[in-house]
């Protein structure tokens, strides 16, 4: 047996030995969807969290709206810095519960690889002018098993792809290691819009009803740390993932808060209406001049995939910047160019 191969094998040894019994163990993954052999040095949830790391995807959410679009500064939130908290907030709670912290890492980083560009306003608009419809998280299973690497996916392990199937509210992932995510994606929209919001001159901290306040905090800081410890204590031991239910509950009125002041106000979302016809456009565009596509989406094309979808794969994969730029480019004369 080689050195490299038992590099591996010790990780997959020390799992055994230090994890919880209720954690998702490399070694008894049940598999990726084409069959192949080990790394010589990762475990495979390892490999899969590299894999997201370094795929064209994840490097587009840099460029990718969070909740407020091309906002006037420097430290509001885009779709990757979102990410990466989900990914810290995760790690912690699975740390502190003895869970695989590399699965919980690979699950937050690739959770939203299928985001359209301007935030939930692009999903909207592309759901609804696709026959087919849009989902988000999906189009991030999507983006995973076919659309990277073109067209080879990157055959991610069935827990990492239910965990990224299933991070939203809805969804009941099979994994605690998915559960996490699913909360820490939750707790870290609240904390980070809350955080925006303040920053936007849009809400102040005392414009958070005093109810939530006493239960959870009153900075978006006390507020994260309140629920990262509430999970941890409300889960040791057990065979789920719990929050409290005074704490739950304050979370899901901090939610509602979050929607009637923040999600739907005017203010921080004025210019979503322009986002939206943008990304109809820009749909019915490709869909009539199917040609114009890249190569790879044509590749799709011709291996039977639908058109409808093919199209929405290309619009939903676009980066702010580059949606905008299309769009000047087919439908702005060049002589009004700035």
């Amino acid at each position: 047996m080689g050195v490299s191969m038992t590099v591996r094998e010790n990780l997959e040894q020390w799992e055994r030995q230090y994890l919880s019994p209720y954690a998702s163990f490399s070694v008894a993954s049940r598999g990726r969807l084409r069959p192949e052999a080990q790394c010589d040095v990762r475990p495979v949830f390892q490999r899969d969290r590299d894999r997201i790391i370094h795929c064209k995807a994840f490097r587009r959410l840099k460029d990718k709206t969070q909740v407020f679009l091309s906002p006037e500064g420097d430290h509001y939130r885009t779709r990757l810095t979102h990410t990466l908290e989900v990914s810290q907030n995760a790690r912690t709670i699975a740390k502190a519960l003895r869970l695989n912290e590399e699965l919980v890492e690979a699950i937050s980083l690739g959770h939203d690889l299928g985001h359209t560009p301007f935030g939930h306003a692009g999903e909207r608009a592309l759901n609804r002018v696709c026959p087919l419809g849009f989902e988000h998280s999906q189009q991030s299973v999507r983006t995973v098993d076919r659309l990277e690497k073109d067209g080879q996916g990157l055959n991610l392990t069935y827990e990492v792809r239910d965990g990224i199937l299933n991070h939203q509210t809805i969804g009941k992932p099979h994994t605690l290691e998915g559960k996490i995510v699913r909360l820490s994606d939750k707790i870290a929209y609240i904390h980070h819009d809350m955080d925006d919001a303040v920053r936007a001159g849009i809400l102040k901290e005392s414009d958070v009803p005093k109810e939530i306040r006493d239960v959870i905090g009153s900075t978006p800081g006390d507020r994260l740390d309140h629920f990262i410890h509430d999970i941890v204590t409300s889960s040791r031991e057990k065979n789920d993932i719990l929050m409290s239910e005074p704490t739950h509950h304050a979370m899901m009125r901090m939610r509602e808060f979050m929607f009637e002041n923040v999600y739907e106000n005017p203010q921080a979302k004025s210019e979503e209406a322009k986002a939206e016809r943008l990304m109809e456009t820009l749909y019915l565009h490709f869909m009539k001049h199917i040609d114009d596509l890249p190569e790879e989406f044509l590749n799709l094309l011709s291996e039977g995939e639908r058109k409808e979808q093919v199209v929405c794969d290309y619009v939903g994969a676009m980066t702010d910047r580059f949606a905008i730029a299309t769009y000047n480019e087919i439908y702005i004369p060049k002589s009004w160019s700035i």
